[in-house]
Protein backbone atom coordinates (compact mmCIF):
# COMPACT_ATOMS: atom_id res chain seq x y z
CA UNK A 1 0.00 0.00 0.00
CA UNK A 2 1.67 3.68 -1.18
CA UNK A 3 1.06 6.41 1.35
CA UNK A 4 1.41 9.59 0.19
CA UNK A 5 2.23 12.78 1.84
CA UNK A 6 -0.07 15.49 1.60
CA UNK A 7 0.71 17.87 3.90
CA UNK A 8 4.52 18.30 2.96
CA UNK A 9 6.03 17.88 5.67
CA UNK A 10 8.93 15.93 6.23
CA UNK A 11 8.56 12.71 8.31
CA UNK A 12 10.82 12.05 11.40
CA UNK A 13 12.77 9.47 11.67
CA UNK A 14 12.16 6.79 14.08
CA UNK A 15 15.09 7.15 17.31
CA UNK A 16 17.09 4.22 17.56
CA UNK A 17 16.53 1.65 20.35
CA UNK A 18 19.22 1.73 23.12
CA UNK A 19 21.41 -1.67 23.39
CA UNK A 20 21.58 -3.68 26.32
CA UNK A 21 24.80 -4.39 27.10
CA UNK A 22 24.42 -5.69 30.79
CA UNK A 23 23.69 -9.56 29.17
CA UNK A 24 26.83 -9.66 26.91
CA UNK A 25 29.02 -8.78 30.24
CA UNK A 26 29.00 -12.33 31.32
CA UNK A 27 29.43 -13.88 28.24
CA UNK A 28 32.41 -11.89 27.60
CA UNK A 29 33.99 -12.26 31.29
CA UNK A 30 33.12 -16.29 30.33
CA UNK A 31 35.05 -16.25 26.98
CA UNK A 32 38.04 -14.30 28.65
CA UNK A 33 37.83 -17.23 31.77
CA UNK A 34 37.76 -19.89 29.24
CA UNK A 35 40.82 -18.53 27.25
CA UNK A 36 42.62 -17.59 30.10
CA UNK A 37 42.68 -20.76 31.81
CA UNK A 38 43.34 -22.18 28.20
CA UNK A 39 46.54 -20.19 28.47
CA UNK A 40 47.21 -20.89 31.73
CA UNK A 41 46.39 -24.85 31.10
CA UNK A 42 48.52 -24.65 28.10
CA UNK A 43 51.57 -22.89 30.46
CA UNK A 44 51.27 -25.46 33.40
CA UNK A 45 51.20 -28.35 30.35
CA UNK A 46 54.59 -27.30 28.89
CA UNK A 47 56.17 -26.90 32.46
CA UNK A 48 55.12 -30.83 33.18
CA UNK A 49 56.31 -31.39 29.99
CA UNK A 50 59.61 -30.41 30.03
CA UNK A 51 60.27 -31.68 33.87
CA UNK A 52 58.72 -34.98 32.56
CA UNK A 53 61.45 -34.91 29.80
CA UNK A 54 64.70 -34.03 32.49
CA UNK A 55 63.49 -36.54 35.00
CA UNK A 56 63.38 -39.30 31.95
CA UNK A 57 66.65 -37.86 30.77
CA UNK A 58 67.64 -38.49 34.61
CA UNK A 59 66.53 -42.01 35.14
CA UNK A 60 68.22 -42.64 31.29
CA UNK A 61 71.53 -41.27 33.05
CA UNK A 62 70.78 -43.29 36.41
CA UNK A 63 70.45 -46.29 34.34
CA UNK A 64 73.47 -46.11 32.72
CA UNK A 65 75.49 -45.44 35.88
CA UNK A 66 74.04 -48.42 37.15
CA UNK A 67 74.84 -50.73 34.37
CA UNK A 68 78.54 -49.48 34.77
CA UNK A 69 78.39 -49.65 38.29
CA UNK A 70 77.60 -53.86 37.62
CA UNK A 71 79.76 -54.22 34.80
CA UNK A 72 82.93 -52.67 37.44
CA UNK A 73 81.03 -55.08 40.40
CA UNK A 74 81.50 -58.17 38.03
CA UNK A 75 85.33 -56.84 37.42
CA UNK A 76 85.76 -56.51 41.00
CA UNK A 77 84.72 -60.00 42.15
CA UNK A 78 86.89 -61.59 39.16
CA UNK A 79 89.52 -60.21 40.50
CA UNK A 80 88.72 -61.10 43.55
CA UNK A 81 88.39 -64.50 43.00
CA UNK A 82 91.74 -64.45 40.94
CA UNK A 83 93.17 -63.06 44.10
CA UNK A 84 91.91 -65.88 45.63
CA UNK A 85 93.03 -68.59 43.89
CA UNK A 86 96.61 -66.66 43.56
CA UNK A 87 97.16 -66.52 47.41
CA UNK A 88 96.30 -70.26 47.34
CA UNK A 89 98.63 -71.14 44.88
CA UNK A 90 101.37 -68.83 46.32
CA UNK A 91 100.45 -70.61 50.02
CA UNK A 92 100.61 -74.10 48.84
CA UNK A 93 103.85 -73.34 47.33
CA UNK A 94 105.65 -71.60 50.50
CA UNK A 95 104.20 -74.24 52.33
CA UNK A 96 105.68 -77.37 49.73
CA UNK A 97 108.81 -74.83 50.11
CA UNK A 98 108.90 -74.82 53.74
CA UNK A 99 108.18 -78.58 53.63
CA UNK A 100 111.34 -79.27 50.86
CA UNK A 101 113.52 -77.16 52.98
CA UNK A 102 112.66 -78.41 56.06
CA UNK A 103 112.67 -82.27 56.02
CA UNK A 104 116.55 -82.72 56.03
CA UNK A 105 117.12 -80.69 59.54
CA UNK A 106 113.37 -82.25 61.14
CA UNK A 107 115.71 -85.12 60.03
CA UNK A 108 118.90 -84.23 61.54
CA UNK A 109 116.72 -82.87 64.99
CA UNK A 110 115.16 -86.19 65.22
CA UNK A 111 118.02 -88.40 64.97
CA UNK A 112 120.31 -86.10 67.14
CA UNK A 113 117.24 -86.48 69.90
CA UNK A 114 117.16 -90.14 69.62
CA UNK A 115 121.15 -90.44 69.97
CA UNK A 116 120.90 -88.65 73.20
CA UNK A 117 118.59 -90.88 74.80
CA UNK A 118 119.75 -94.09 75.76
CA UNK A 119 118.02 -97.21 75.08
CA UNK A 120 115.52 -96.05 72.57
CA UNK A 121 114.89 -95.83 68.80
CA UNK A 122 112.53 -95.36 66.58
CA UNK A 123 110.94 -97.65 64.16
CA UNK A 124 108.27 -95.23 62.40
CA UNK A 125 108.12 -91.45 61.78
CA UNK A 126 105.14 -90.01 59.64
CA UNK A 127 104.91 -86.37 58.84
CA UNK A 128 101.63 -84.72 58.03
CA UNK A 129 102.36 -80.43 57.13
CA UNK A 130 103.32 -79.68 60.46
CA UNK A 131 102.12 -82.73 62.62
CA UNK A 132 104.18 -85.55 63.51
CA UNK A 133 104.01 -89.46 64.33
CA UNK A 134 106.69 -91.13 65.71
CA UNK A 135 106.65 -94.94 66.77
CA UNK A 136 109.12 -97.06 68.49
CA UNK A 137 110.85 -98.95 71.27
CA UNK A 138 112.58 -98.57 74.60
CA UNK A 139 114.26 -100.63 77.01
CA UNK A 140 112.42 -98.67 79.96
CA UNK A 141 109.13 -95.69 80.82
CA UNK A 142 112.16 -93.55 81.57
CA UNK A 143 113.80 -93.45 78.19
CA UNK A 144 110.66 -92.21 76.45
CA UNK A 145 109.97 -89.54 79.90
CA UNK A 146 113.61 -88.44 78.79
CA UNK A 147 112.87 -88.15 75.08
CA UNK A 148 109.92 -86.04 75.54
CA UNK A 149 111.69 -84.06 77.56
CA UNK A 150 114.42 -83.94 74.76
CA UNK A 151 111.99 -82.65 72.12
CA UNK A 152 110.51 -80.46 73.93
CA UNK A 153 113.61 -78.63 74.99
CA UNK A 154 115.15 -78.55 71.61
CA UNK A 155 112.61 -76.03 70.21
CA UNK A 156 111.73 -77.78 67.24
CA UNK A 157 108.60 -79.35 68.77
CA UNK A 158 105.85 -78.15 70.48
CA UNK A 159 102.61 -80.01 71.86
CA UNK A 160 104.66 -83.18 72.33
CA UNK A 161 102.48 -85.59 73.57
CA UNK A 162 102.65 -89.53 74.18
CA UNK A 163 99.58 -91.42 72.53
CA UNK A 164 100.45 -95.22 74.10
CA UNK A 165 103.35 -96.84 76.13
CA UNK A 166 103.04 -100.20 76.82
CA UNK A 167 105.24 -103.59 77.41
CA UNK A 168 106.20 -105.26 74.54
CA UNK A 169 105.21 -109.27 75.05
CA UNK A 170 106.74 -110.60 72.20
CA UNK A 171 109.99 -111.36 73.35
CA UNK A 172 109.61 -112.14 77.29
CA UNK A 173 113.67 -112.87 77.85
CA UNK A 174 113.97 -108.90 77.33
CA UNK A 175 112.02 -106.41 78.45
CA UNK A 176 111.04 -103.57 76.00
CA UNK A 177 108.21 -101.30 75.69
CA UNK A 178 106.84 -99.56 72.69
CA UNK A 179 105.14 -96.33 72.35
CA UNK A 180 103.70 -93.63 70.26
CA UNK A 181 104.13 -90.35 69.97
CA UNK A 182 102.84 -87.14 68.57
CA UNK A 183 104.25 -83.86 68.07
CA UNK A 184 104.11 -80.25 65.89
CA UNK A 185 106.99 -78.85 64.36
CA UNK A 186 107.55 -75.20 66.01
CA UNK A 187 107.19 -72.18 63.41
CA UNK A 188 110.45 -71.31 62.37
CA UNK A 189 110.33 -67.66 64.08
CA UNK A 190 110.14 -69.97 67.06
CA UNK A 191 112.73 -72.38 66.45
CA UNK A 192 115.06 -69.22 66.23
CA UNK A 193 114.28 -67.96 69.30
CA UNK A 194 114.31 -70.66 71.51
CA UNK A 195 117.31 -72.40 69.26
CA UNK A 196 120.74 -72.23 71.46
CA UNK A 197 123.14 -70.15 69.81
CA UNK A 198 126.31 -73.18 69.69
CA UNK A 199 129.58 -71.54 70.70
CA UNK A 200 133.06 -73.10 70.18
CA UNK A 201 133.59 -73.49 73.24
CA UNK A 202 130.15 -75.18 74.32
CA UNK A 203 131.11 -77.94 70.90
CA UNK A 204 134.27 -78.59 72.85
CA UNK A 205 132.45 -79.73 76.09
CA UNK A 206 129.74 -81.10 74.49
CA UNK A 207 129.73 -84.88 75.41
CA UNK A 208 129.95 -87.81 73.27
CA UNK A 209 127.11 -88.92 71.38
CA UNK A 210 126.30 -93.07 72.88
CA UNK A 211 125.59 -94.95 70.34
Amino acid sequence: MIRINLLGQIRPRAARRPVDTGAALPALFMGAGIVLGCVFLFYMYSQWSSQLAAENHRIQGLRAQKTQLEQTKQQVEAFEKQRTVLQQRVSTIEQLQRDRTGSQELLDMVADTVSRTENLWLTTLTRKGSSLSMEGSSASINAVANFITAMKRSGYFQKVEIKESKQDDKNPAVQTFTFQISAEIAPPATVTQTKPASTPAAAATAPAKKG
